[in-house]
């Protein structure tokens, strides 16, 4: 007989926030996710003490993936002009809506997932105002570009999903895309 992979920590961070993002806060079920995942609830009480600290664990992922991730992949390049046109790149033209974003989003006011969601995006602001100071913007106009850009971002997630994804066109994203850079950059 073959034995079951041993479900990690991670496994279960994986599957809350795929609950996350297709029903919602209260779509974090213990009993639901452990039959998804194959397993029983005892496996769960190995990994967390709570529903909330699965909650937290699914928001970090998400935290680690979009957003450390692509900070540190995006630090490997030097010109800070280029790391910012391969940012705006990647979330504004890859993706038609983000669905993870937009339940956590949902679920700003959540007492476990509202401060991880606040410091993700203090972090992520942080990281567009750096790049526009490094480019020598003095540090209010960094920052105010920086929020117009994050902001920029999280208005159009919104808008395609109150639009039914029909706002914005796949072949109009790249056109959209360089007008948001040069209000942006300029």
């Amino acid at each position: 007989m073959v034995g079951k992979r041993k479900l990690a920590r991670e496994d279960w961070a994986d599957a809350a926030l795929e609950a996350l993002c297709d029903g919602g806060v209260a779509a974090i079920a213990v009993e639901p996710i452990a039959a998804k995942l194959g397993t029983t609830k005892g496996s769960f009480y190995w990994h967390f003490a709570n529903r909330d600290a699965l909650v937290e664990a699914a928001v970090r992922r998400w935290a680690e993936q979009d957003t450390e991730a692509l900070i540190a992949l995006l630090d490997g390049i030097a010109d800070p002009a280029r790391r910012l046109n391969d940012l705006f790149g990647l979330v504004f033209g890859a993706k038609d809506d983000d669905l993870a974003e937009l339940a956590l989003l949902a679920h700003a006011g959540d007492p476990v997932i509202g401060p991880l969601l606040a410091e993700v995006t203090a972090r992520r602001v942080e990281f567009i105002v750096r790049c526009f100071r490094e480019m020598g913007c003095p540090e209010t106009e960094a920052n105010h570009r920086g929020l117009l850009a994050y902001t920029a971002f999280i208005g159009l997630i919104q808008a395609q999903r109150a639009s039914g994804g029909v706002l914005l066109g796949a072949a109009e994203r790249p056109g959209y895309l360089e007008f948001l850079r040069g209000i942006i950059t300029s």
